[in-house]
C-alpha cells in the first residue's frame, strides 16, 4: 500500500497545487482557460502520438479483453441506471448529469496514474483504453442529455463530427497508424513531440485542480453522494469482475479497473451546460469525486497490487 500511496501522491499534490494557484489568484484568472485548451489540443495529443508512435505494439491483440471489460462496465451501468430511473426518480437534467458522473473519466489523472505505475508501457495501454472509453462515453452522454434533458434529439452526424474532432482520439489513431504502418516518427519530430508531451501531465493535473469549483460542494446532496458511490466504488468493482471473466489481468486489468474508478471528466460540466443538463450538480460531482478519489483510488489500486497486478 505504501508504494501505491507514493506513486499516487505526486498526482494529487499537483492537483492541490492547481487548486491553490486558482484560489490564491497567483496567476491571472484568464490564464486557466487557454492553459486547459493548450493541454487538451496540443500537449496531450503530443504525448499520445509520441508514446504510441514508438511503442512496442507486438501484443496489441492482448488489449481486447481490457477493452471488453471497460465496455461491459460502462454499458451495464448505463443500462441499469436507465431501467431504474422510474424508481429512483431524478429529473431529466439531473439524471443526465448522474450518467456523466458515472461513466466518464478524467483522462489527465488516468494517464498520469498509468505513467506513475507502469511508465511508457502504462501510458501506451492507457491510450488504447482512451480509444475504447472516449467515443462510447461521449455518445452515451450526448444521447442521454438530449433524450432526458433537452427538447431536441441526438444527431448522428453531430455525434460523429464531435468524435472526429476529439484531439485525443485523433492523436491515438495517428500514433497507432505511424507505428503499425512502419513509417514511424522522424527523429526531429519525435524530439519535439517528447518535449511537448513532457509538459502534458503537469499542465493537465494543474488544470484539473484549477477547474474544481469548491463552492459547488454546497449543492451536493443525496444524489451526488449516491453517484460518487456508484462511480468510485461500484464501477471499479464491476470492471474488476469483468476483467476476471475476460482474462484481462496484470497491467491491462489494472488499467481497466483504474480508468473506470477515476473521477468524472472536468469537461462534463461544459457538455451539461451546453446541452441542457444539470450543470450545478455536474460541477459538484466533478469536485466531490476528485476529492474522494484521493481516498478511493489508493484503496482500489492497493488491492490490485496486492493481487500481483
Amino acid at each position: 500500500m505504501l508504494s501505491v500511496l507514493l506513486a499516487l501522491a505526486p498526482v494529487f499534490i499537483i492537483i492541490v497545487v492547481g487548486i491553490w494557484l486558482r484560489q490564491a489568484k497567483f496567476l491571472d484568472i484568464g490564464f486557466w482557460r487557454p492553459a486547459e485548451q493548450l493541454t487538451y489540443f496540443v500537449l496531450f495529443p503530443a504525448l499520445l502520438v509520441s508514446t504510441l508512435g514508438t511503442a512496442d505494439l507486438g501484443g496489441l491483440g492482448e488489449v481486447l479483453p481490457m477493452v471488453a471489460a471497460i465496455w461491459v462496465a460502462i454499458l451495464g451501468m448505463t443500462t441499469a441506471l436507465v431501467l431504474l430511473r422510474p424508481v429512483t426518480g431524478p429529473s431529466g437534467p439531473k439524471f443526465s448529469s448522474v450518467i456523466q458522473g458515472v461513466i466518464r473519466q478524467n483522462s489527465y489523472i488516468g494517464l498520469a496514474t498509468a505513467a506513475a505505475f507502469y511508465g511508457g508501457d502504462g501510458v501506451a495501454a492507457a491510450a488504447v483504453a482512451l480509444v475504447a472509453i472516449v467515443p462510447l462515453a461521449n455518445v452515451i452522454s450526448v444521447v442521454v442529455i438530449t433524450r432526458y434533458a433537452s427538447s431536441g434529439s441526438p444527431s448522428v452526424r453531430g455525434i460523429l463530427g464531435q468524435l472526429a474532432r476529439n484531439p485525443l482520439i485523433v492523436a491515438v489513431i495517428l500514433g497507432l497508424a505511424l507505428n503499425l504502418s512502419g513509417i514511424g516518427i522522424p527523429i526531429v519530430f519525435d524530439s519535439v513531440l517528447r518535449i511537448l508531451g513532457n509538459a502534458a501531465l503537469a499542465f493537465g493535473l494543474l488544470a484539473v485542480g484549477a477547474a474544481l469549483d469548491l463552492n459547488s460542494l454546497r449543492a451536493s446532496g443525496r444524489v451526488a453522494a449516491t453517484t460518487c458511490g456508484l462511480k468510485l466504488i461500484l464501477m471499479p468493482a464491476i470492471t474488476f469482475a469483468a476483467c476476471l471473466a475476460f482474462g484481462a489481468v496484470g497491467m491491462l486489468g489494472f488499467i481497466a479497473v483504474m480508468f473506470n474508478g477515476l473521477p468524472t471528466a472536468t469537461n462534463s460540466y461544459i457538455l451539461a451546460r451546453q446541452l441542457g443538463g444539470d450543470a450545478t450538480l455536474m460541477a459538484g460531482l466533478i469536485t466531490l469525486q476528485t476529492a474522494l478519489s484521493a481516498i478511493t483510488l489508493p484503496l482500489v489500486l492497493g488491492g490490485l497490487t496486492a493481487m500481483g497486478w
